[in-house]
């Protein structure tokens, strides 16, 4: 079967379904895939029905199958949005630091160790308190304060203890005393679109983690901050999460499988019809290639 566009996920949740209405709103014809479901063949592309699609939509909730699909897709000549690059830096905190810091886009301090020792070390460093992230995750979860020695000594030996290869790549970030909450903004290529605050009691101000969100006027320190942020990971389809501090706004981290269901409400953008004229764009351009090739 034949589509214009496909879209690639976990599963159907709010934010899909506002997705695909928007599409058909558009007359863009969508077929779903469920990535579970996927038994891609290297050597036949040309039997994946992946393949038929101009444009394909990646949004499973796994960093690790969104990056291999847009890999895949992408050698054999699909149009994917975001683009593996995008996805590649995005996803990891680390690639995503060495982006902003390249580009001049303001960020928290942040070290990277490979061993309890450093990692300790690279605390000291920042000093406390100091915050340990997952160089891959998201929804704040493995995310930790450590507001002493003690406190991240316990944190690194609870590290050892786990033993994923993961958890041996030590991602520090210094604690930035927020005012009680963040700005996320909602970039549609290179442009802001709507952003939000988040805000909570706890200094983690994740929705995940029961934030309270209200609309945030986009004023002009921060969509420049935020145009920047997104041309230095390739731009595309992102979130990025802002931080009021006192030298000014800096970017935390960016999503590049962004939820929106808690955003549109106050902030009264239509924030997936916005991306799916952003996927309808990449359609058109994709059509052009076509008739220039033939």
């Amino acid at each position: 079967m034949q589509a214009d566009v496909s879209l690639v996920c976990s599963r159907v949740r709010v934010e899909e379904k506002m997705l695909l209405d928007a599409f058909d709103r558009r007359g863009v014809e969508v077929q779903r895939h469920d990535e579970r479901d996927l038994m891609l063949d290297f050597h036949r592309p040309r039997k994946q029905a992946l393949v038929h699609s101009r444009v394909v939509m990646l949004r499973p909730i796994a960093h690790s199958r969104a990056l291999a699909l847009s890999e895949i897709l992408g050698s054999w000549g699909v149009s994917t949005v975001n683009s593996h690059e995008t996805i590649r830096v995005t996803g990891d905190k680390m690639s995503t630091t060495l982006m902003l810091i390249r580009e001049g886009v303001p960020c928290p301090e942040a070290r990277v160790a490979f061993d309890g020792p450093s990692a300790l070390a690279a605390a000291g460093d920042l000093g406390y308190p100091v915050v340990f992230k997952p160089v891959v995750g998201s929804w704040g979860r493995l995310v930790a304060r450590a507001n002493d020695v003690d406190a991240a000594e316990a944190l690194i030996e609870h590290r050892a203890v786990l033993g994923s290869p993961t958890h041996s790549i030590y991602y520090l970030q210094e604690f930035v005393d927020k005012p009680g909450r963040d700005i996320r903004v909602f970039v549609v290529g290179t442009e802001p679109v709507a952003a939000i605050y988040r805000s909570s009691d706890h200094w983690v101000t994740n929705t995940a983690r029961g934030a309270k969100t209200e609309d945030c006027p986009i004023y002009a320190e921060l969509a420049d901050l935020c145009r920047r942020a997104a041309l230095a990971v390739g731009g595309g389809l992102l979130a990025i999460d802002v931080m009021e501090s006192d030298s000014g706004l800096l970017v935390n981290e960016i999503n590049h499988t962004m939820e929106f269901r808690n955003s549109v409400e106050p902030t009264g953008v239509d924030i997936p019809g916005l991306m799916v004229d952003y996927v309808i764009s990449h359609l058109r351009g994709s059509e052009r290639a076509c008739r220039a090739g033939d």
